[in-house]
């Protein structure tokens, strides 16, 4: 059955992933604005009134993540083995410098790239330039002005951990072969460690398991990665002319291929995954603020709020580039892999985040 369905998206990719993608970036951005899922805000509700709930559904979302991508890999509908997250090139300072920067600037911006496309679908203006920024500056880092800077200096930084005989940087295979265990178990063993952990973090708290809409939204969140990673999974064609690239839902580096694809539309052909997941994206948030009589224009308050929102936007996609994902790329779909650099970019990014409202506090 599998094999019949893989055969099926490879007879037309771009019609499975454009259309797979469009739908399911929808869902993200409809969940994202309805449940108010949102990473920075998780952290905030955190540090200014002790509630968690928010958190553990990130926590929530990225456990079934976890589970599925593991999930997956036996069903052999994806080996994210294949994927960037999972390459024994570890460039650990770029993911801590990279998330400190993007989680310092998304305080400033209001939210992450994911939460400053559902208020822009909804009509937030600010939003909207804050994309356009971030999507700038992330291509500016990855082949622009900052490009020699971003290779010359973090590129030295790399650790190449095939000299250790590792073929990744997955945890799972570190565990492998310090512990003598078969790759199976120590796959299993780390899943179980890692997704069980949090599981059990995130349902021990009586205030979270009587939050439905916390529930859902880390249920929902967790079940798109996962569906991100079938689609681009199934779509796998070793003789493909232009391969799909093995990936789930990620927002700095299409937010600037959606602008180039904008304006060479007519060069480019089908979108790629990237750029429908993150216009479904706008879609959802549309379609969320509509169901509830939510969609407003709106705007800069003051000259301060746009200089905040614009540098925010330009560490964000700086940042973003650097570590190689946002709150969802690496936060989630990173994450969902077990790589390490995804786990130090979620720490480097949460930290960034704290020291950015705390800066904030002391400046009110």
């Amino acid at each position: 059955m599998i094999e019949a369905l893989r055969e099926l998206v490879i007879e037309s990719p771009g019609f499975y992933v454009g259309w797979g993608g469009l739908v399911l970036g929808t869902i993200f951005g409809f969940i994202v604005y309805r449940t108010n899922f949102c990473t920075m805000g998780s952290i905030s509700d955190i540090i200014t009134f002790g509630n968690f709930n928010r958190f553990r559904s990130w926590m929530l979302a990225i456990s079934v993540g976890i589970l599925g991508v593991s999930l997956l890999r036996v069903l052999g509908i994806a080996d994210v083995g294949n994927s960037i997250y999972l390459r024994p090139n570890l460039g650990w300072l770029a993911n801590i410098v990279g998330g400190l920067m993007f989680g310092f600037g998304m305080v400033f911006s209001g939210g992450c790239i994911s939460r400053n496309l559902v208020r822009a679908g909804a009509g937030d203006l600010r939003s909207l330039v804050v994309l356009m920024i971030t999507g700038l500056f992330g291509f500016m880092t990855i082949g622009g002005l900052f490009g020699p800077i971003r290779v010359n200096v973090f590129g030295a930084a790399i650790l190449d951990l095939s000299e250790s005989g590792l073929e990744s940087q997955s945890l799972a295979e570190i565990l492998s072969t310090v512990s003598g265990l078969d790759a199976g178990s120590a796959g299993w063993t780390m899943v179980a460690l890692i997704a069980g952990g949090l599981l059990y973090y995130c349902f021990k708290d009586s205030g979270f398991r009587s939050s439905g809409k916390d529930i859902t939204a880390g249920l929902g969140i967790g079940l798109v990665i996962i569906i991100g990673w079938s689609i681009t999974g199934l779509a796998q064609d070793d003789f493909a002319d232009v391969p799909v690239e093995l990936v789930s839902l990620t927002y700095v580096r299409p937010t600037g291929e959606t602008m180039d694809y904008l304006m060479r539309f007519t060069a480019l052909g089908a979108p790629g995954f990237g750029v429908v997941t993150l216009a479904g994206a706008l879609l959802g948030g549309f379609l969320g603020a509509l169901s509830v009589g939510r969609v407003n224009l709106t705007t800069f308050a003051d000259k301060n709020d746009s200089i905040r929102n614009m540098g925010g936007a330009a560490l964000m996609g700086t940042g973003g580039v650097l570590a190689l994902g946002c709150t969802v790329g690496q936060g989630l779909t990173g994450v969902s892999t077990l790589a390490i650099g995804s786990f130090i970019a979620l720490a480097s990014i949460i930290a960034g985040c704290v020291a950015g409202m705390k800066l904030i506090e002391l400046n009110a």
